[in-house]
Parts: structure tokens; C-alpha cells; sequence
């Protein structure tokens, strides 16, 4: 899951300067409003789009002018919280559920609650998007533009040859399908491995898999008892279970592997099986190794239980505390949220739509993308829980457990002594916290 650090990055960032934004917004003397919207995800083709939709906003509300600012990735959340903290300068704005947190805790974001309260546009909505457009306090600080979610990238030649009928549906079955097709002799892998940036998202994955029916829907990191999902038993079934899948169904060197060399393994044909956010769909579907009939998509493999959690991640539009244009800063948002322009936005951002609608469009209901639906459609099978993304010590922890990982990979450690690890280092963190 590449997007759980950065995310997004589909090309090289366009670079604007912020400097005298604050003085573009404000009204004019004919009664037309001036917002000051900025995205943090920037790319150019992205923020193309993006003026596309602000056009179409713009003519359907005259008196409201939108200037988009687009920073650069890298500098983005900083420039933004600059903005917000000096309470001017910004009106809409891009969310992300890892600045959610700090941003809404800083007391720099609006709670649209009240103004969306009897908005048509939660009616067209999935149970997912609405879920996630609300904190654990009922708060909306952003309603979710789409989804980022892990499915299996699988090649329906080579499972076919390894006689098996369909593609896997637990993690025991991805184990089981991965190893007899995996023959280094002939350079052929089962499976795409993350040992290196962001290796703890996918070995989170199977954790949550394994103890499904435990689990706290409001921290995926915490059972319901309140302790740690790393202190469950399923959790060292579900470790030990992911170092086998290295061991017997992975090249050596996925040890060091990150998103690009992950997404690069499948596409070239050499390994059978990747986890992988939906983006990855558009990567594959230009790949001169593998034709369109060798490949598809499978829902998220489930644990023991059946189920499986599905870790999504999700960014949105919000409103700033400080905006003297509220009620026009809600209307963007809302028309970003509605019908063509959200519709518009999920496909060519290649994200997990937050419309119901979208089970019904042949671009989402066949192919590659039909096991997403299947996954939006079964909330009972594929959980619907959140991640402490927001917490300040999130980029930490991500430094720690994938240095964690790449330690019981390469033998150093234990899944028993690494999760005890983690275990330890959550509680520590949650009592510091409170």
C-alpha cells in the first residue's frame, strides 16, 4: 500500500507558489466569493482534473470563484498547515485520514455536521463513505472522495497451469497456490513480496485477517477487549503464516522490495500473486509482458474466520476553521461529492468509489475492478475498520515495524519476539497518549 506514507504519487508534482494566497479570497463588490481551495496529493494530470471540476462548480454558481492551490507532494501538508494555523488563506482543502487528527485537534477544521445534515448526497452514498466521513464523535471534517484498498493482482494462466480452478480466498489458499507455482529455476515467483518501504501495511493486512472477529471496528490496531491486535494468538498464526509465504513462495530479493518493485515483479510476468491498491490496475493494464487475458483481480483473502479486514485508506474534502466563506466552501465540497464530478474524480484517480451507483457501471462491475464492488457489497465478509493513522507517532511506527520485518525476514528476530515488540510499543505509546 504504497499511499499509506505519501501516496498518490502518479507523476512529478507541479509547483506553485503560495506566497499572497491569502489575498486572493474574500467577496467582491457584485457579491462574488473568492474560495481558496488547496489539494495535497498534486500531481499534474490530477490537478488538471481538478480545474475541470472547479469549471464546471464555477458555471453552475456564478458568483463563486474558485483558486485552486496545488503544492508540491513533498511540501504540501506542511505549506497547508501553515495556512491553517495562521487562519487565513484557505477555505476548501484536501484531508487526508493521516491529517485528519492533528488538524482537526488544533482546532483548524470546520465540522460540516450541521451543514450536511440534511444533504440528498449521503443517500447515494456506500455504507463505507459514510462511515468514514464521521470521527468517533460524530464530527464530519471531510467527506471521503474515494477509497485506496488492497486487492489480489492474480494471473489466471499460471493458476490454471498449477491446477487450480480459482483464484485464492484465505491467506492459507494464497500459500498454498503461491508455493506450486513458485520455480526460481525458471525465474518464475509466486509471490510479490513487501519487505522494504511500508512492509508493515501488508503484514498488518494478514494480522487483521487472522483475529477479524476480535477486532475493534474504531482501531483496527486494538481487539475488543481493549488489547492489541498484536497480542492475539491469531496474530503469531498470522506472522508465521507471511514468513512462510516469503520463504516458500517469494524471490530472495522482495526482502528489500517496495511499491515499485512489487508492482514492477507482476507486471513482467515473473511472479504470480501481488497485494496492491487499485491505481495498480491502470499500471498492469499497460504492461507488454502480460496480456489482459493472463490477469484479474480477486477480493482481499480472508483469515481463519472467513473474514478479513479491509484497511482502507481515505482522503477527502474539508472545510478550514478559519474560512469567512463556509456555506460556499460546504457547496464545493458537496458538488465534488455528487454525482459526475465525484464519478469523474474516483476513475481517473483509479480510487475505490463512495457511490452506490458505481455497482452498477460497467467500468467498475467487470473486470479488474468488479472485486472492489464485491468487497463494497459484503461489509459482513470484507470488515469496514479504521486504522490510527491519525496518531503523531504513525510515521514512527512505520520506520519501526518495517526495520521489524526485514529483521524476521532475514532471521534476526521471531514473529513471536517481533509482535511481543509491538505490543509493547502500542501500549507504551496509548498510555503516553492518555
Amino acid at each position: 500500500m504504497r499511499r499509506r506514507t505519501a501516496a498518490l504519487a502518479l507523476g512529478t508534482a507541479a509547483t506553485m507558489v503560495l506566497t499572497g494566497c491569502s489575498s486572493m479570497s474574500g467577496s467582491q463588490a457584485d457579491g462574488t466569493v473568492t474560495l481558496n481551495m488547496v489539494e495535497s496529493l498534486t500531481n499534474p494530470a490530477r490537478t488538471d482534473l481538478i480545474k475541470g471540476l472547479i469549471a464546471d462548480f464555477q458555471q453552475q454558481n456564478p458568483k463563486i470563484k474558485v483558486n485552486l492551490i496545488s503544492p508540491p507532494t513533498e511540501q504540501a501538508d506542511q505549506k497547508i498547515q501553515q495556512m491553517l494555523q495562521s487562519g487565513s488563506g484557505v477555505d476548501t482543502l484536501e484531508v487526508r485520514d493521516t491529517t485528519v487528527g492533528p488538524w482537526s485537534n488544533n482546532g483548524w477544521l470546520h465540522d460540516m455536521k450541521k451543514d450536511l445534515g440534511s444533504w440528498k448526497g449521503w443517500d447515494a452514498m456506500t455504507e463505507n463513505a459514510v462511515k468514514a466521513s464521521q470521527d468517533a464523535d460524530g464530527k464530519t471534517y471531510f467527506v471521503p472522495y474515494g477509497f485506496y484498498g488492497l486487492s489480489v493482482f492474480y494471473r489466471t494462466d499460471l493458476i490454471k497451469e498449477a491446477g487450480f480452478d480459482k483464484p485464492p480466498a484465505s491467506w492459507d489458499e494464497l500459500l498454498e497456490q503461491a508455493s506450486a507455482i513458485h520455480d526460481p529455476g525458471k525465474r518464475r515467483y509466486g509471490y510479490a513480496f513487501r519487505g522494504g518501504a511500508n512492509a508493515q501495511g501488508n503484514a498488518t493486512a494478514i494480522i487483521e485477517a487472522y483475529v477479524a472477529d476480535e477486532i475493534d471496528p474504531a482501531d483496527g490496531f486494538k481487539l475488543k477487549d481493549g488489547k492489541t491486535i498484536f497480542s492475539a494468538p491469531g496474530a503469531q498464526d498470522a506472522m508465521e503464516t507471511y514468513l512462510e509465504l516469503f520463504k516458500e513462495a517469494s524471490p530472495k530479493s522482495s526482502v528489500s522490495w517496495g511499491y515499485p518493485e512489487m508492482v514492477e515483479g507482476f507486471s513482467n510476468g515473473s511472479t504470480a500473486f501481488l497485494l496492491q491498491d487499485p491505481e495498480v490496475i491502470a499500471t498492469v493494464s499497460e504492461s507488454k509482458s502480460i496480456k489482459k487475458d493472463q490477469w484479474s483481480t480477486a477480493p482481499l483473502v480472508a483469515g481463519p474466520s472467513g473474514k478479513t479486514v479491509q484497511p482502507l485508506a481515505t482522503a477527502g474534502w474539508g472545510v478550514a476553521k478559519g474560512s469567512k466563506h463556509k456555506e460556499e466552501a460546504v457547496k464545493l465540497v458537496q458538488f465534488l461529492s455528487e454525482g459526475e464530478a465525484s464519478t469523474s474524480f474516483t476513475k481517473k484517480n483509479s480510487l475505490v468509489p463512495i457511490l452506490k451507483s458505481a455497482a452498477e457501471d460497467p467500468f467498475y462491475k467487470t473486470g479488474p475492478w468488479s472485486s472492489y464492488v464485491t468487497m463494497t457489497e459484503n461489509p459482513d465478509t470484507y470488515l469496514n475498520v479504521s486504522q490510527p493513522r491519525g496518531v503523531a507517532w504513525w510515521a514512527e511506527w512505520q520506520q519501526k515495524a518495517d526495520a521489524d520485518i526485514q529483521k524476521m525476514v532475514l532471521g534476526k528476530t521471531t514473529p513471536k519476539e517481533l509482535l511481543a515488540g509491538w505490543d509493547a510499543y502500542w501500549i507504551q505509546k496509548r498510555q503516553q497518549e492518555n
